[in-house]
């Protein structure tokens, strides 16, 4: 209910502004190049002044973009494994990239105007989202509140509208997709189906390093991923935001930067506490079902992803700043340097 509830809330803010932009333009078009034209589609800055900002919250609902983000933990934890994996690796993406491909790019007055608001918002959820998770017992409202901060960066790259910033943030949209997948996989598929909880203390007094080691040492790689170590894709997506974002508004890398120990500290004390828990279990080690070839496979393939392009980040990087040189982006640049 929760999510049907902002989800129709976000496409009704999103349709108010596409109808509010049809009809400002004159075009009798939804085409975005034809929109964005300068000759047609310079909306008025008091226009853009109120439709920017709709348009751009309209999306980053399904971002998880604080403080509209409360329906993500509750919508991963209560959804099925497949489908926790879809909505942090597909459907939140699909918000991000949908605020940076309309909203911004037609409406860059507005977004000047709104953009350290925007900013402030995004700190705000990297590290808000941190601390919440460093509260949770349940290991999948970890990975949900995880989420959020992660989505914060993504906001901050946006914002930064730089081209490091922003090859930053898209760099994080693929990565946290593929590293928010393998935790709600290791947690949901690997570890829940066979011991039927998510309370980290339980998963403790299981001795899970001795009794499910693949699903320890898959998430402790996971956790070093999650975490930006070097070496995998977040650690390059969330390095290339910073440079953009001290670029743009230095001041807000000490709390961003606050952020990142806190979710190394959650991301630890969930590892910790449920696998690696130092107190001697209360029952003899339990039998669990043996991990499938499909898990192993799955597992081992997002593992692979995130470190291929952590240990060659141009695979994707080169495509996506080939992108911004766009008579699109180009003008938006252009427009919000002046």
């Amino acid at each position: 209910m929760k999510l049907t509830m902002f989800s129709v809330a976000g496409s009704a803010l999103v349709l108010v502004a596409l109808i509010a932009t049809y009809a400002a333009s004159g075009a009798q078009t939804f085409d975005l190049f034809a929109l964005a034209a300068p000759g047609v589609g310079r909306f008025a800055p008091s226009f853009q002044a109120w439709a920017f900002p709709v348009m751009f919250l309209g999306f980053a609902v399904l971002a998880g973009v604080w403080p509209l983000h409360t329906w993500a933990p509750t919508g991963h934890v209560a959804a099925p494994t497949a489908v926790s994996m879809l909505l942090a690796g597909v459907v939140m993406k699909l918000g991000s990239y949908s605020a940076m491909r309309v909203a911004m790019t037609l409406f860059p007055d507005g977004l000047d105007q709104w953009r350290m608001v925007f900013a402030g918002l995004a700190v705000a959820g990297i590290v808000l989202g941190a601390l919440v998770a460093l509260a949770q017992s349940d290991l999948k409202y970890v990975v949900g509140y995880s989420s959020i901060a992660h989505m914060g960066f993504v906001l901050l790259g946006l914002m930064a509208l730089n081209p490091a910033g922003l090859s930053g943030a898209v760099l994080q949209m693929f990565s946290h997709g593929i590293i928010g997948g393998l935790l709600f996989a290791i947690v949901g598929r690997i570890v829940y189906d066979r011991t039927h909880t998510r309370d980290m203390t339980e998963l403790g007094r299981l001795d899970l390093a001795k009794t499910l080691p693949f699903a320890a040492v898959a998430f402790t790689v996971a956790s070093a991923a999650s975490m930006g170590l070097p070496g995998f894709s977040g650690f390059i997506a969330e390095f290339t935001i910073l440079i953009g974002a001290w670029d743009a508004f230095p001041s807000l890398l000490v709390p961003a930067a606050i952020g990142a120990v806190i979710t190394t500290a959650f991301t630890l004390r969930a590892l910790q506490k449920s696998f690696f828990a130092p107190n001697t279990p209360e029952r003899a080690p339990e039998a669990f079902a043996p991990i499938t070839f499909a898990e192993r496979f799955g597992t081992a393939i997002l593992i692979g992803t995130t470190l291929a392009v952590g240990l060659f980040p141009t695979i994707l990087l080169r495509p996506i700043l080939h992108s911004f040189q766009s008579p699109l982006m180009l003008q938006l640049f252009r427009e919000v340097s002046q």
